[in-house]
């Protein structure tokens, strides 16, 4: 679940209520999108996920496991990823400072540090800037942000496991 924040972009309340039946496929691109109902979306828009190689193998793992959830454990929906499971691995791998929102942040750092246009960056996070959602559906866009999602995994500047830290330092910043 977590490399769908890092590799997509999403917040933890959009991954916990994805749904199958948001998934739109693209055959001629071996890919599919999801686009997440305004209801489930901070800023209320309907959301298009694109999913970049790291996201969408995290999405073939678990096809089939739940009729209606993508994620889901013995056989419910997966309500929150902050639980026992995620500070058991953050602490295992040295990150118990890691919040579940440091990775989407980690996703649109990486994005900006591979020159994607600040309009893709915006439409890969899933923030709000006046597009209209119908442009997504056409193949050319979704063909170019799934360029653009691909390059944090391409890039070699990218495949650290650097995780960011931005409210933290924030919060740090302000005295906190």
């Amino acid at each position: 679940m977590s490399n769908i924040q890092i590799n997509g972009g999403c917040r933890e309340s959009e991954v916990c209520a994805l749904r199958w039946k948001w998934e739109i496929p693209y055959p001629g691109l071996n890919t599919s999108v999801f686009v997440i109902p305004g209801e489930f979306v901070k800023n209320r828009d309907d959301r298009v996920v694109v999913l970049n190689r790291v996201a969408l193998s995290v999405i073939e793992e678990v096809r089939g496991d739940h009729p209606e959830f993508v994620f889901s454990y013995k056989g419910r929906q997966v309500k929150k990823m902050y639980g026992r499971a995620w500070r058991k691995a953050r602490q295992k791998v040295g990150l118990s400072e890691c919040r579940v929102h440091d990775l989407k942040h980690t996703f649109g750092r990486r994005l900006r540090g591979a020159d994607v246009p600040e309009e893709d960056r915006k439409d890969l996070m899933g923030h709000k800037h006046g597009r209209s959602i119908t442009t997504h559906y056409s193949m050319a866009e979704i063909t170019k942000l799934i360029a653009y999602a691909n390059r944090v995994c391409d890039d070699e500047r990218h495949k650290s496991d650097t995780i960011v830290f931005l409210e933290k330092r924030k919060r740090q910043a302000n005295g906190a």
